[in-house]
């Protein structure tokens, strides 16, 4: 039964990946927005690290750095160690350059998704906000339908397809080790990971906030050290590992014989599940924060996709291939980076990858569920009450257990399926809704350029719609 439905969700999935389709609309909506805005992501990059660390505008709201570290929570996790593993055994070396393309460009996508969540962000009782693309589908466009829909694949993504992936990425990595017991072990860490998910998501967005905000630059920064430390000890490799890159990403006679095992289809594949961009899942977080003017987060949302694109998976890749393990289709997954780490490292290479994969999932866990709750409560169009909220979480809570004990086709062709799925929703959205996003940007830059702190109101871009804040 389970083998029928994998082949289900992979007849579907090969024909959101044909080139003409989810490939198109990324790339073509990514190039689109980064023309528009003037290469934003290089024009403005230094101004979006400034703004990262400044203070919330009222004591006690979210601030853009804990937005940032929500998002990037979600954004940062096994992705870029089994994510790039994958796409580098199954696609070759070359998928990382499409990777990195993808990342480049979805970074001006990133800014105007998450400029419109702000402009459209709800106001909650006690001043703070939330909001999303549902609510910009619902007041900007004025399709709640397409709001609704796009909430399910929200929950159906995050609560399923990558929080059930991100759970077996992590039993899979222990499979290195002699105490590994094929149907026990991964049992055991799905108990583990499920208890603490379920203990944690009781706290609330405030707790997930706290806790992303102190894991994530800690994990992070010290994933990438270790990963400059083993790229030095190989460095008579590095010529040659960019070489293998650049022609391998450029083997045109190869990609379009075989475009759905390509480099480039991994690389967009991996690239989408790495940062997201145009999915619409960062502009969730990206509500929550209290800023001055919606384009300071827009600014801040690039740069989470170049912190977990062009830093955290380009550490992995270059880490991997500046070795010399020879990746192959049977070692795809945890075994490569492994085997690599452990080349450089000796026994010490496999205990850091669990370990920092464990705490990338956990992370990761808890970040994609901060998205759920508020796609739920737009599905019922309320508050959901005490009861449905715990049945909810403990279904989510269920689901992560599920995924340690899953299959890897049936976890990664389902994460695949729902994120092209959710492309397809979002990205013509705010292709719609992007002139907003230009005007918006013009204005902040336009203050910038006076010497002043920016401060948004809707009418100084001409915006007619019903807004809760900016008035």
């Amino acid at each position: 039964m389970l083998q029928l439905l994998d082949n289900a969700i992979l007849a579907v999935t090969n024909i959101l990946y044909q080139p003409w389709f989810v490939p198109l609309i990324l790339v073509a909506g990514g190039l689109y927005f980064t023309f528009r805005m003037g290469f934003i992501q290089l024009r403005l990059f230094k101004e979006a690290c400034s703004i990262i660390l400044e203070k919330p505008e009222n004591e006690g709201n979210i601030s853009s750095f804990g937005a940032l570290m929500v998002s990037t929570a979600s954004r940062v996790g096994t992705g870029n160690i089994i994510g790039v593993s994958t796409a580098i055994c199954l696609g070759g070396p070359g998928a990382i350059f499409w990777m990195w393309v993808t990342a480049f460009f979805g970074g001006a996508t990133a800014f105007v998704e998450s400029c419109l969540a702000q402009i459209y962000k709800k106001k909650n009782p006690d001043g703070s906000s939330y909001g999303g693309p549902a609510y910009y589908m619902q007041d900007a466009l004025g399709q709640r339908w397409m709001g609704i829909i796009f909430s399910f694949l929200i929950i159906g993504i995050y609560a399923v397809g990558y929080n059930m992936l991100a759970s077996y990425n992590v039993q899979s990595t222990f499979a290195a080790f002699s105490f590994y017991k094929e149907g026990v072990t991964p049992a055991i860490i799905g108990i583990v990971l499920a208890v603490l998910f379920g203990a944690i998501i009781l706290g609330g967005a405030k707790r997930l906030t706290k806790i992303t905000e102190i894991m994530v630059p800690v994990m992070g920064v010290l994933y990438v050290l270790v990963a400059i430390v083993v790229i030095i000890m190989n460095f008579r490799n590095v010529p040659h590992m960019f070489a293998s890159i650049f022609s391998n990403a450029f083997d045109f006679k190869s990609i379009f014989g075989g475009f759905s095992g390509s480099c480039i289809m991994y690389g967009v594949k991996r690239g989408l599940y790495s940062n997201e961009a145009g999915m619409g899942s960062a502009p969730n977080a990206s509500a929550q924060a209290d800023v001055s003017h919606p384009a300071r987060q827009g600014l801040v949302q690039m740069i989470s996709v170049f912190i977990d694109t062009l830093l955290i998976c380009s550490a992995t890749a270059l880490m991997c291939l500046s070795t010399n393990v020879v990746p192959t289709p049977e070692m795809a997954g945890a075994e490569y980076v492994q085997a690599s780490m452990r080349a450089a490292m000796g026994s010490f290479g496999p205990v850091f990858i669990a370990v920092s994969l464990s705490l990338f999932a956990f992370t990761t866990l808890i970040g994609n569920y901060s998205y759920c709750e508020g796609c739920l409560e737009f599905i019922i169009n309320r508050k959901p009450t005490k009861g449905g909220l715990l049945v909810f979480r403990m279904l989510a809570t269920v689901l992560v257990f599920a995924g340690a004990v899953a299959s890897a086709g049936l976890v990664w062709d389902t994460a695949d399926l729902l994120q092209g799925l959710i492309v397809v929703v979002n990205m013509p959205a705010i292709l719609l809704l992007g002139g907003k996003a230009f005007r918006c940007l013009n204005d902040y830059t336009k203050q910038r350029k006076q010497v002043k702190k920016p401060y948004f109101h809707a009418k100084d871009i001409q915006l007619e719609d019903q807004v809760d804040f900016w008035d």
